[in-house]
Parts: structure tokens; sequence; C-alpha cells
């Protein structure tokens, strides 16, 4: 049984995800500034670990997150209803698609840390592919629906694997969506790049270009990084 993790402000359960804590999250959830947003979705939410750390730093009225596997919804919702922040985390169990086609409202912020893995063979466990594989949230569809979901002067972050990042880029660019912010990070000052965090808006600016270093060594973070995280590690 897999332990809760404990973070300086609230705490996740994770034992019903297929997808556990992860650096990804991690640092989609530090990075992003959620500066005088009124409302945030999180696509794709797992055990609700972006969200609430976008509820810990920002005054957000609305932080809704949506979760297309039963048991990752129902631990959101737990992990939700146990922290500070209740009053404003709202998770609907749903797909991105249909979400899309009847929710009206659009959002200043969303995020997402979609499942990635796509060259990969996928494992016998059907719930862990469904949280690991592009194929059940294929770019196109990501970005489609973000599009339609984004206010006008939105922000939209994610993350991605740095080899996508030129197929990312295309297919934000067709729904008319432009990057802003790039950073590109390795796991150590000698290994390549292996992720890139991306900020998308509608207003085409130009792009602020980033590299983010996690470890000196193992277990010893960068000064960088530390400073990033320092809010939620213990």
């Amino acid at each position: 049984m897999s332990k809760p993790f404990q973070f300086k402000e609230f705490c996740i359960e994770q034992d019903r995800c297929a997808m556990k804590i992860g650096t990804d999250g991690v640092l989609l959830g530090a990075w992003t500034k959620p500066n005088d947003v009124l409302s945030i979705l999180d696509i794709g939410t797992g055990t609700g670990l972006i969200a609430l750390m976008l509820a810990q730093k920002s005054q957000s009225e609305t932080i809704d997150a949506l979760e297309i596997d039963e048991d990752a919804y129902e631990q959101a919702v737990g992990n939700f209803e146990q922290s500070p922040w209740a009053d404003r985390l709202f998770c609907y169990h749903a797909s991105l698609l249909e979400f899309a086609k009847e929710i009206d409202e659009q959002y200043d912020l969303i995020v997402s840390n979609p499942p990635f893995y796509a060259e990969n063979y996928p494992s016998t466990d059907p719930k862990r592919n469904k949280a690991r594989f592009a194929a059940s949230l294929p770019f196109e569809h990501l970005f489609a629906c973000v599009a339609k979901l984004l206010s006008p002067e939105g922000h939209f972050n994610m993350i991605a694997p740095f080899k996508e990042e030129e197929n990312l880029l295309q297919t934000a660019k067709n729904h008319k969506l432009h990057p802003t912010q790039i950073c590109r990070v390795r796991g150590n000052p000698d290994s390549a790049i292996k992720r890139s965090l991306f900020k998308f808006s509608f207003q085409k600016t130009e792009v602020l270009y980033e590299n983010l270093t996690l470890e000196i060594e193992r277990h010893k973070r960068t000064t960088a990084y530390d400073k990033l995280v320092q809010d939620f590690y213990l």
C-alpha cells in the first residue's frame, strides 16, 4: 500500500491512484505562477497534487480539477476535502472532451501534466496505461479543448517530454496558442534535457527561454530547484 505523501501545508493519499506523485507534477505546480487569477482548471488531476499546490499559493476563488479514472477521482476528492482549501477545490469525474462540450465558462489559468509515454509499450495495468499513455489524451484533443476553455487573456501551462517539443508547439499553433515561456529541464549537469515546461497564451510575444537542473548529485537538489519547491517539500 502506498503511504500518504506529506507536504508542508497538505497531505496526499495516493494508494488508489495509478500514477503516484512524481517530479513532473511537483515541477509544474511549483513553476506555475497563478498571479491574480480568479479561476483555475487542472486537467487530469490524478491525486489532486497540482490543484492543491495552486490552491496553496493563490487566492483563486475557483479551482476545478478533472479526472477520468474513477479511483483517482475519488482519491482527489478526498485529498481536496482534507486540505485547508476544501471550499475552493472541486473535482469533476469526466473526460476532457465531455467536459469541454458541456462547460460554458472559461478559466484564467489551465494546467495539465498529461499522459505522454507515446512510444512505450503499455503495461498490463489498464489504469496505469490510461494515466501514462498519450493515446488516452492526444495533444490534438488537449489543445482543442484548452482553446475553448481558456479565457482570452488566460494562460495554459503544461509539462511534456523535451523530444515532443516541436510537435507540441505546432499543435498549439494550430489552435492559435503561442508559447510565452519555455523551461527545459535536465536531471543533473551531465544528463540530457528530459522535460520541457510550457506557458501558452493567445497573445503572441517573445518567448522567454529558461533552463533548470534538478540535482547536483543524487538526492542533492540544485539551489534553483530547491528555491522553486521550498514552499512545498518538508
